[in-house]
């Protein structure tokens, strides 16, 4: 399976429809966060008609630029992975939206307490997956990848506690965008994308074995 990973796009969808026609060897397209800024239920519909016209297997979280209420938009399509798992040829996906709460006071925001609770609730229903990927918008705290400009960690530490615990394969990030890159917590790889809204993505590979680039 090929997975084309997306995030922090924040309404730059002539970028994104570029990045998705580059790849049309991509089975499944994951967008994992802030698809807009601050944007209506209309917007998130609408980016979510153009990716689901490639016609693959589409499956996305919100971030925490999306306000709570765009979650409605992602379950209408039957995308959504917040709290939830979808199993697709033997690859289990399941996510978590929005962020912690941070001193930005951005319109999604969540406990770390919630963030913990919809991860494992989402792993429930991928248990008898043989691959197991895990999409929270956020990074997990103490990595390569939740870095902000200052050098200052950011991440959750949720995130990291659920990967400690549970050791799904891979775990696709996004949020901060300065901390584009791969990183791993005992057997997870992790991979930050980046912002899309600059023409950053990642590629995930699953077959006998897991390979992920990031691009550029």
């Amino acid at each position: 399976m090929k997975i084309l990973a997306l995030t922090d796009i924040h309404g730059s969808y002539e970028t994104m429809r570029s990045i998705i026609a580059s790849h049309p060897d991509a089975d499944v397209i994951v967008l994992g966060g802030d698809v807009t800024t601050f944007g209506s239920s209309d917007e998130m519909t609408a980016a979510l008609d153009q990716v689901q016209e490639s016609g693959k297997t589409v499956l996305a979280v919100c971030g925490n630029m999306d306000p709570p209420e765009l979650e409605a938009s992602l379950r209408s399509k039957g995308v959504s992975l917040d709290g939830r798992g979808v199993i697709v040829d033997g690859v289990g996906f399941f996510g978590v939206s929005a962020c912690p709460f941070s001193p930005l006071h951005t319109p999604n925001e969540i406990s770390e307490e919630e963030v913990l609770r919809r991860a494992e609730s989402g792993w429930k229903d991928v248990a008898a997956a043989r691959w197991k990927v895990f999409v929270p918008h956020t990074p997990p705290v103490r990595t390569k990848l939740d870095r902000i400009a200052s050098g200052r960690s950011v991440g959750s530490t949720s995130v990291r506690a659920f990967i400690e615990k549970h050791q799904p394969h891979v775990t696709i990030c996004g949020h901060i965008h300065e901390s584009h890159g791969t990183d791993t917590i005992g057997q997870t790889q992790i991979v930050n994308c980046g912002s899309a809204a600059q023409g950053r993505h990642a590629l995930v590979e699953i077959g006998k074995d897991i390979a992920i680039q990031t691009k550029p």
